[in-house]
């Protein structure tokens, strides 16, 4: 019973990824002030995979522009390291590009330098929860990608697209699906090019989204 009760009461451990040295030390202050553990702060991402193998963070805040590794390549290591660990970037650009590359890389919540600490802690346990956490300005981002979709399915991909497409639903990489098909790696990466901005997306997950959604293929 003593067991199962510090089980339940054990704080949520944190890492921090921000170049701003003045930034990233409030932050870890701020954190450690309000019960969470962080297990460690840096001023870049190139090692994130390897720190959080080790040190197993729940969260991860993420900065985007940093020395070396951007935060964006940070949040595909760490997705690919430790797929629990939910990464919050924690970053001033509000553009669509930074937006949904981050998303596509595995990002679980996008919240902006502004946000006051308050609602860092409720995204915080948002987060933990399951949801996406997002700044209000961020969210309106989101869903006016979905509010102006085309209201068709005739989204005009040829043949080898659509081919390409069906590949990409069953989970290939690029490389194995220009095995499959008999095509150089360019090529396909040429055919996905095309077929993200026919159906409007920015990722292959996207367009895997929309394509099962909507029957596309």
């Amino acid at each position: 019973m003593v067991l199962l009760l510090h089980l339940f009461t054990m704080p949520v451990k944190i890492a921090i990824f921000e170049d701003n040295d003045r930034l990233r030390e409030s932050l870890a202050y701020l954190l450690t002030m309000n019960n969470y553990e962080v297990t460690g702060d840096y001023n870049q991402c190139n090692e994130a995979a390897n720190i959080v193998r080790v040190y197993q963070p729940d969260v991860v805040l993420m900065d985007i522009d940093m020395p070396g590794e951007s935060g964006i390549k940070g949040v595909a290591l760490i997705k690919e390291a430790r797929p629990d660990t939910a990464v919050i970037m924690y970053t001033v650009f509000e553009d669509d590009e930074k937006l949904f590359q981050c998303l596509c890389a595995g990002a679980n919540g996008y919240l902006l330098k502004k946000t006051p600490p308050a609602k860092l802690f409720d995204a915080i346990q948002e987060v933990l929860e399951g949801g996406a956490p997002m700044s209000p300005s961020i969210a309106r981002k989101v869903l006016n990608t979905f509010k102006n979709k085309p209201e068709s399915n005739n989204y005009m991909l040829s043949p080898r697209e659509t081919e390409v497409l069906q590949w990409l639903i069953k989970g290939y990489s690029i490389k194995i699906i220009a095995s499959e098909m008999n095509l150089a790696f360019d090529t396909v990466r040429s055919h996905l090019k095309n077929i993200y901005q026919k159906l409007h997306v920015h990722c292959g997950k996207e367009a895997i989204a929309k394509a099962l959604n909507e029957r596309i293929v």
